[in-house]
């Protein structure tokens, strides 16, 4: 089965596999990807917003590969194309990006699909709409990912999680969250916490994703 149906769980940690993250910290996205995964985390994201198409293909099949040997999912963001070439799980859009009814028509019935929202009307549509999960955004402030909204808090997650348990989604929270404050975002009611900059902090992705894992345990 390659989709969490929605009553269903996802994985707690979200481990976002950002290429212009991963230069800037001189890791080769594919040894971040298997650092990810050496830790623990068994949904990845790629996302790849500077890079070409070919080069997102190579990563993204790559990565899908590491994963199935290990037990994972992959959602690769914004590119149903690169998301269906690679074989991964699913693909993750935003508000501008294609439609989800429209990535169903190129991945499938029985793909992830999730859309991020930032505001209560956002959600309220993505609710909506044939994804199999919603993520709301920034919970606190980042640099690791423009926007253009104000963090939102934990009140709003808490909020958005209503909505979203209303209509028996996933709700994965993203933006600025810590290893200090994950705990925190899981406990407003948000099913899963997608990360990127803070898993690159310190330098060892394999141990703070493995103190994720157990922190949201």
């Amino acid at each position: 089965m390659r989709i969490p149906n929605p009553e269903s769980r996802i994985p707690s940690l979200m481990a976002i596999l950002d290429l212009e993250a991963a230069a800037c910290a001189a890791w080769d996205p594919i040894d971040l990807a298997k650092a990810f995964l050496a830790g623990g985390a068994r949904l990845l994201q790629v996302r790849a917003k500077a890079a070409s198409g070919a080069l997102f293909l190579d990563t993204a099949s790559a990565v899908v590969a590491l994963a199935r040997g290990a037990g994972g999912m992959v959602i690769v963001n914004d590119r149903a194309d690169i998301g269906q070439l690679s074989g991964a799980d699913g693909i993750h859009v935003g508000q501008d990006d294609l439609a989800p009814a429209l990535v169903r028509r190129i991945v499938g019935d029985q793909a992830i699909v999730g859309l991020s929202t930032h505001t209560s009307a956002q959600l309220d549509a993505a609710c909506g709409v044939p994804v199999s999960y919603v993520a709301i955004g920034p919970v606190f402030a980042t640099n690791s990912k423009a926007t253009g909204y104000d963090a939102i808090g934990i009140e709003r997650v808490r909020a958005a999680s209503s909505v979203a348990a209303a209509r028996g989604l996933p709700l994965v929270a993203i933006g600025g969250i810590t290893l200090e404050s994950a705990p925190s975002v899981l406990a407003a009611g948000a099913t899963s916490v997608a990360v990127i900059g803070d898993l690159l902090s310190g330098g060892d992705p394999e141990g703070r994703v493995r103190q994720y894992v157990r922190a949201l345990a």
